[in-house]
């Protein structure tokens, strides 16, 4: 094998194995904005057990857009990187194109997300931060990805 293959057949296993964390962590993003809808949708207040902060985040106007829980906008856009990850580690181009796409849009929202909890309603909640973790996390994964040859 020349050293150029070997160097590319490197590349490809790296991408690969970023390209499966990426849809694992995605699954963890899933999860939590999924509990998130399913809890504001059945209207359980007691998501947040005893902590008011949370409560004042998730009961702020902010969580829903039109009637449907910002949270909701999550569980999509997590499922959709979950995807595009599966189908990006299996050499679809588009796929890893539409991933980075998905996740740069989900690290602006989640900015603006952070600014509203920090900023303008001066409360946190463990659950929205955990989503702003993962997909910071996400985000550096997909900036740390060689590009495909």
């Amino acid at each position: 094998m020349s050293e150029n293959t070997e160097t590319q057949d490197s590349l490809d296993r790296i991408r690969l194995i970023l390209t499966i964390m990426i849809a694992i962590i995605a699954l963890v993003g899933l999860a939590d904005a999924t509990y998130l809808t399913v809890a504001h949708l059945a209207g359980d207040d007691s998501v947040c057990g005893k902590s008011a902060p949370c409560s004042v985040v998730l009961g702020s106007r902010y969580s829903a857009i039109a009637g449907i829980p910002t949270a909701a906008f999550g569980t999509i856009a997590y499922f959709s990187v979950f995807s595009a990850a599966t189908l990006a580690g299996f050499g679809y181009v588009r796929a890893r194109i539409f991933l980075i796409a998905i996740v740069a849009l989900m690290f602006a929202g989640t900015l603006w997300l952070l600014y509203l909890q920090a900023f303008v309603l001066h409360a946190f909640c463990p659950f929205c931060l955990l989503s702003a973790a993962v997909t910071f996390c996400l985000a550096g994964l997909v900036v740390a990805s060689p590009a495909p040859r």
